[in-house]
């Protein structure tokens, strides 16, 4: 299964490389972070390096800021040194 997943990875890569940085990061955040975190999270804006997601509350801020490292990792091995950090703002979900 790994080389499967391996192939893949390097086909979305080739396609997001395809895309302006900007877009490119925004698409790849469900990709480094994660279906389940992608399901609660949304990148919104990348400018000046940064990364910006929106997460639904406080908690969820704190336990994914403390993963930045390693999303930032993800990044790099994926588009190079293009992401050099990440800011994680509140947005509670519509209707509350």
């Amino acid at each position: 299964m790994e080389p499967v997943r391996t192939g893949l990875r390097q086909i979305m890569s080739g396609l997001l490389r395809a895309c302006p940085p900007e877009e490119a990061v925004l698409l790849a955040w469900p990709l480094i972070c994660g279906k389940e975190v992608a399901a609660r999270t949304r990148a919104v804006r990348f400018e000046g390096e940064k990364l910006t997601v929106e997460v639904p509350d406080n908690e969820w801020k704190s336990q994914l800021q403390s993963f930045s490292s390693r999303y930032i990792t993800e990044y790099t091995n994926l588009f190079g040194e293009l992401v050099k950090g990440l800011r994680f703002e509140v947005t509670p979900p519509l209707g509350k």
